[in-house]
């Protein structure tokens, strides 16, 4: 568990975090609750409702759609914000590979953030974007792979 001391610099340092003010840092870690997950735990899964924003502290998570990964992500990343935004059910799910400690946001703290601090909008819309440019670059990838197995299959 983090004290409130721990808890402001660790979220200093994530991306959508960054270059916020001081005394609004303070307020959003207070307001976080810090989770803890054992490996191999399924924390959601594609298809289920979403309001909760996810930033691990440690371990690490696997975002996947069943079987196919499609990240894996380490301290001070975060997952889980598209449905913030658009109140959509889940668009993957996401298991932990070893335990996990993950602080959350919810949509309500997340809204009244944004309110506050608007900045904080922008570096999520500058995280979705890199995250839909490297799903591109692997949609790519795969698409020129099967291409070369069909190729040399004729």
């Amino acid at each position: 568990m983090l004290s409130s001391f721990e808890r402001l610099l660790f979220i200093r340092r994530v991306s959508i975090f960054q270059e916020l003010r001081d005394e609004f840092l303070v307020k959003l870690a207070s307001a976080m609750d810090e989770l803890s997950f054992p490996a191999a735990h399924t924390i959601f899964e594609q298809g289920e409702e979403g309001r909760s924003l996810y930033v691990v502290i440690s371990g690490r998570v696997r975002v996947h759609l069943g079987d196919r990964d499609l990240a894996q992500l380490e301290k001070g990343t975060f997952f889980g914000e598209m449905a913030l935004f658009d109140a959509e059910p889940r668009s993957a799910s996401v298991t932990t590979v070893e335990t996990c400690d993950c602080l959350t946001l919810n949509q309500l703290q997340l809204i009244d953030a944004i309110e506050e601090t608007p900045e904080i909008a922008v570096n999520i819309t500058r995280a979705l974007s890199r995250r839909i440019r490297e799903l591109n670059g692997k949609i790519n990838t795969y698409e020129a792979q099967l291409k070369s197995v069909a190729a040399s299959k004729s």
